[in-house]
């Protein structure tokens, strides 16, 4: 018993935090995630091809029909692209959507023929989402009471070919595909069964807290019984390094830690200047897109950077004092952290001065700050071992970093690389933390739910993959120092 007593951490009391904590969490979660918790863009939506050409002008007595079947789960709208000959025109356009099973009519909306422009489109959305259409065939008719000069035209694709899909002209069958769209949203399987899902996770997060306890108990080895007894011995270390790391960094520096505010506002308004005025990306809110990007970019950029040298910087130390060797990347990535939050300030202002209103997402932030911040010490772990042995490590490291910052949309949108390497974003874990902020931040919504299990699992795979292979090599460093 003294054995436990000598740790200084009260271990029952740590679990039984940590299960609280858990309990705290789902719950808390449940209320950020909101709908993105139980709904996602149906993968079922349809895109509306092309426009190649009008269809027929919209007289009085002229009908355009479209049959079709899609696979939404809830139906929300329809849309419709128009010509109108680029003159003014009149009367009401109207669009109707039926069922082609029991021939109900299950969306109708009318629209006022001279506010529709050229090229724009006409959307006719539900009241609240229709869930019997998965599937089903059906019919969108368009017609209108306009005369004829003063008419617009539906545009339409003559080469587009859709299996199920079929449209005519006043009751005549023609080639090609009307220029509409539909979209609606899925049912989330998680979210249908978050309670059940958290609560099996919860008593295996259970199972595991009363096996550490256990293992405790009996005086046998625990990892996590001995990382929070040296969290606890070492608290004080830890502190004094990320102090000096921090301070050496803005060390006989004239605005010091002001850098952290003003560096990444000045990085996004060159970028923003060079990349809005050469290649016009059409993104919205463009300068919130770049910071949150260069923010992130930037921590794991420096953080990686710090733990890199982390062991050959503390080799005086090492080789001196007893401490446990993951305390030198941990160190400098926590220092990095306070850096990280210093910037969250200029991003946050960024974001409201782009005009998007900030919402209960931004709560959400956290997690991929954590998941960010794990894989950064994954990541650096595994840099400083090998930096131990082979000093190439630290030029290697500097080229694959910028190749990782160019082959991430930190500037540019996803879409604009070319497929034979768009694949390259599925397997790039700062893809998903920086998508994860941004659709925090500037969608103001939740990312869905798949996403927090991608960003957690690539964090804690890089975590024990880093680990494994520091504890691995880090008896032999003293031989190398």
């Amino acid at each position: 018993m003294d054995k436990h007593q000598n740790t200084n951490v009260n271990i029952p009391k740590t679990l039984l935090l940590a299960a609280g904590a858990y309990i705290l969490l789902v719950v808390l979660f449940y209320w950020l995630a909101g709908d993105q918790l139980h709904f996602r863009a149906s993968r079922g939506n349809y895109d509306q091809p092309i426009a190649e050409t009008g269809t027929v002008e919209l007289i009085q007595g002229a009908t355009v029909e479209q049959t079709f079947t899609v696979k939404i789960q809830r139906l929300q709208s329809v849309s419709v692209h128009w010509g109108t000959y680029y003159r003014p025109n009149s009367g009401t356009v109207t669009m109707e959507l039926l069922n082609l099973l029991d021939g109900t009519v299950v969306m109708s909306q009318s629209f006022d023929a001279a506010s529709i422009t050229e090229g724009g489109l006409t959307t006719m959305s539900a009241e609240a989402p229709i869930e019997t259409l998965y599937d089903v065939p059906l019919l969108l008719r368009i017609y209108a009471d306009s005369l004829p000069g003063s008419a617009v035209s539906p545009l339409m694709s003559a080469s587009a070919q859709q299996e199920g899909f079929s449209l005519s002209f006043n009751g005549t069958p023609v080639d090609g595909v009307l220029c509409f769209s539909v979209s609606g949203e899925d049912y989330i399987w998680t979210g249908l069964h978050y309670w059940e899902f958290t609560i099996g996770f919860g008593l295996l997060l259970a199972s595991a807290i009363g096996l550490v306890w256990y293992r405790w108990k009996k005086g046998k080895h625990s990892y996590v019984v001995n990382a929070l007894v040296a969290m606890k011995k070492y608290k004080f270390l830890i502190r004094q390094l990320v102090s000096r790391d921090f301070k050496t960094k803005y060390k006989r520096s004239l605005l010091g830690v002001f850098w952290s505010f003003l560096n990444p506002l000045l990085t996004m308004m060159v970028l923003y200047i060079v990349f809005s005025n050469l290649f016009r990306f059409d993104i919205s809110h463009y300068p919130a897109y770049l910071i949150i990007g260069i923010t992130f970019y930037n921590f794991f950029s420096e953080s990686t950077n710090m733990a890199l040298n982390s062991i050959i910087g503390n080799a005086g130390l090492i080789t001196k004092v007893y401490v446990p060797k993951y305390i030198y990347p941990l160190t400098r990535v926590l220092s990095s952290l306070v850096n990280l939050l210093i910037s969250l300030i200029p991003l946050l202002l960024v974001t409201m001065f782009s005009g998007i209103v900030p919402t209960k997402a931004y709560l959400l932030l956290p997690f991929g700050l954590v998941c960010l911040s794990v894989f950064c010490l994954g990541v650096g772990m595994l840099l400083a071992a090998a930096m131990v042995f082979f000093r190439d490590v630290q030029f290697l490291w500097g080229v694959l970093s910028m190749i990782w910052m160019y082959l991430t949309p930190i500037f540019y949108p996803p879409n604009i690389l070319p497929q034979n390497i768009a694949w390259v974003l599925n397997v790039n874990p700062l893809y998903y933390f920086i998508t994860f902020a941004r659709t925090c931040l500037m969608d103001g919504i939740s990312p869905e739910p798949v996403v927090y299990v991608q960003c957690a699992l690539m964090a804690l795979g890089t975590l024990l993959v880093g680990a494994a292979v520091f504890r691995k090599a880090q008896d032999r460093f003293v031989l190398y120092l």
